[in-house]
């Protein structure tokens, strides 16, 4: 259970701190996701650790999850914030997070979005096409801001991750040939309301080695070189996230070592350092609990039918991602090679194949490394409610998310008139 110091076996009952998961299920019910603060609180400081005394900025991956109390926490532990979208930055500034600690990635980002943006006066603008930098530069021109933009390169450099998950390659839609931007951050007459104040990339996610890393960021600073002779300031680099985390069997990097080989890349550049982690500082810190609702034994295989589906947790069907699954309570019996699967109607519709598991119906499970791309990629297809969501702080349990009920689903739809 080393993977999860947060969520450990007592006398064969799961917890996760001091909280027996069983406990929430009889209270809050199942599926619920459950987060521990002292998980994610540790996993932060360890980054701010790394980076020492160094000039830096921690920006979370809302994306991975966006829960308000998660961003709270995190807003006040000190952490920036990396959104790509409007109702992303509407979070961060709800939960108390600082606008001019944030980002502003992705490659769609509506007129009315940016407006937003300039408008909170954030950090900056991870701009990723020619055609995003005009529309950029006209709204600004239009509210009379100066907008600050990092122009975000792709290095071409294979991050051998999930091809759902990689971005930094040729065939990539995520950023700008690096070999076309140093032409455009030296077009600072056609952009008037733009002013370029960093160099940003990002290669993938889920990366379990230091070396792609290490390639984008020699990359990057040979462009930084080329600018700076060029007599152009730039303020920071952003090296985007990706770190691993381990589900399986994966070895994955230190965050110390990981943190290392961006400083030793980058060498004496004298520049703030900006990283985006998400997978990295929530996976760990969250699972899913979930109840068997059937066992169901055919000539070929055994079922284990929960009330978890791909709905709740979409990573399995979507990447074909690996979970480990574990019994909430440890029990006696014949153990069984098992596919867990969900109610939903697709084929696709699980969250592990062949578990070896004793387990009967009413039993629960807890799917580990639940806390990134779970409850943010959650939908309601087949109209199921989304999960509950919990955070669990030593003794204490707060509902961080009550469980949705089909009124709220189908509130704001209406019959057609006769």
């Amino acid at each position: 259970m080393s993977d999860f110091p947060q969520f450990e076996y007592r006398q064969n009952a799961l917890y996760a701190e001091q909280v027996p998961l069983e406990s929430i299920a009889k209270e809050f019910g199942t599926p619920c996701y459950v987060y521990s603060r002292n998980a994610i609180t540790t996993t932060y400081n360890a980054f701010q650790q790394a980076f020492s005394d160094d000039d830096y900025l921690i920006c979370y991956a809302v994306k991975a999850n966006s829960n308000l109390a998660v961003l709270n926490l995190l807003a006040k532990l000190g952490s920036g914030f990396d959104i790509v979208s409007g109702g992303e930055l509407q979070r961060v500034i709800k939960a108390g997070g600082d606008p001019k600690k944030t980002v502003f990635s992705g490659v769609g980002k509506l007129a009315d979005e940016i407006r937003m943006a300039l408008a909170a006066d954030i950090l900056c603008f991870n701009v990723e096409s020619i055609a995003e930098l005009q529309l950029l530069n006209q709204i600004a021109a239009a509210m009379n801001k100066m907008a600050p933009v990092s122009l975000r390169v792709n290095p071409d450099v294979d991050a051998k991750t999930h091809p759902y998950i990689s971005t930094g390659l040729k065939e990539n839609k995520f950023g700008i040939p690096i070999e076309e931007a140093e032409h455009i951050y030296r077009s600072t007459d056609i952009f008037p309301y733009i002013r370029f104040i960093g160099l940003d990339c990002h290669i993938g996610s889920q990366l379990t080695e230091l070396d792609p890393f290490i390639q984008a960021g020699r990359k990057l600073v040979d462009l930084l070189h080329r600018l700076q002779s060029k007599k152009l300031r730039i303020s920071h680099l952003d090296l985007g996230g990706g770190l691993g985390i381990r589900y399986s069997d994966e070895v994955i990097p230190s965050i110390q070592d990981y943190v290392s080989a961006l400083r030793e890349t980058l060498g004496p550049a004298n520049l703030r350092l900006i990283i985006e982690p998400g997978r990295s500082l929530i996976g760990n810190a969250g699972l899913l609990l979930t109840k068997t609702a059937y066992i169901k034994h055919t000539p070929d295989r055994s079922f284990a039918i929960v009330d978890a589906a791909m709905n709740d947790l979409m990573r399995p069907s979507l990447y074909q991602a690996y979970h480990k699954i574990l019994p909430v309570i440890k029990s006696e019996g014949d153990i069984c090679n098992y596919q867990v699967v969900g109610p939903v109607c697709e084929t696709g519709d699980y969250l592990g194949h062949d578990r070896k598991l004793v387990l009967k119906a009413d039993d629960l499970l807890a799917v580990m490394s639940s806390g990134a791309y779970g409850m943010s990629m959650g939908s309601n297809y087949n109209t199921r409610p989304r999960a509950a969501e919990v955070m669990v702080d030593g003794e204490t349990i707060h509902l961080i998310r009550a469980r949705e009920t089909i009124d709220q689903l189908i509130a704001s739809e209406t019959l057609l008139p006769m």
